[in-house]
């Protein structure tokens, strides 16, 4: 099913969608709004996923037992590695 639909550009994204539909990337200004829709829709959907994952990961963290935790202090190997690595991806 096909619903109109009235809506407001700015003269940039009017002028990128009449120039993708005159280069034959999509059939129409509709079709460029119906991708860019799709796309929001998907990064939201993945969105949801993530936060899913990352919501069971903490509650699945939250019931583990004190004794079982591993302390991290500065000293630690791992968290030294940790570290340096983030600040070269930082300075990048």
């Amino acid at each position: 099913m096909t619903v109109k639909t009235s809506v407001s550009f700015t003269d940039r994204h009017h002028e990128f969608a009449n120039k993708k539909a005159k280069e034959g990337v999509y059939n129409s200004v509709s079709s460029v709004v119906a991708a860019g829709i799709e796309l929001v829709m998907q990064d939201e959907a993945e969105r949801e996923v993530a936060l899913k994952v990352m919501g069971d990961t903490i509650k699945r963290r939250m019931q583990t037992p004190r004794k079982e935790w591993v302390e991290m202090n500065e000293e630690d190997a791992l968290f030294i590695k940790a570290k340096a690595r983030l600040q070269s991806s930082q300075s990048k």
